[in-house]
């Protein structure tokens, strides 16, 4: 089973991030995501981009899980945000988002990626985990949050 902190470190945790648009958003989390594989930020962006441009990442609930694949990537990366306001995201129910989780895996990830996206999105559909993420105060608690709401739900 594939478990959130072994695709997301301390440091790819983003609490009360301020942008006010969906490439705002996917900007800075490419950002965070060259710190955390270093992969090259523009890369990443128009990875993202691309995938937007298929279909929207905004699964609703105010929740998107932008994702995409680099072929230079070793393993499958997350980096996860709350956002100090919700914004337009195109997302399925029209709702604005709030809640981002982006994963980029290896071109050659094949199911290690679907079972990461599925892992991330049973995650994000528990209202009760994301009431949780909606009230943490800052990273740190993301962090645990999100990290031990997966452990407690594979248990």
């Amino acid at each position: 089973m594939v478990e959130i902190s072994d695709l997301l470190s301390p440091e790819a945790v983003l609490a009360n991030l301020k942008v006010t648009s969906k490439k705002q958003v996917l900007q800075e989390l490419a950002a965070r995501a060259a710190v955390v594989s270093g992969m090259p930020e523009r890369e990443i962006f128009d990875t993202l981009l691309e995938r937007e441009r298929l279909g929207t990442t905004g699964v609703g609930r105010g929740v998107a899980i932008p994702h995409g694949k680099l072929p230079k990537l070793e393993r499958i990366h997350a980096v996860f945000a709350r956002l100090a306001n919700p914004i337009d995201f195109d997302s399925i129910d029209d709702e604005p988002v709030d809640v981002i989780f982006l994963l980029l895996a290896p071109e050659s990830a094949g199911a290690d990626h679907l079972k990461a996206l599925a892992r991330v999105s049973r995650l994000l559909r528990d209202g009760s985990v994301c009431a949780k993420i909606r009230g943490a105060d800052d990273s740190e608690a993301l962090f645990a949050l999100l990290c031990e709401a997966t452990n407690s739900a594979a248990a």
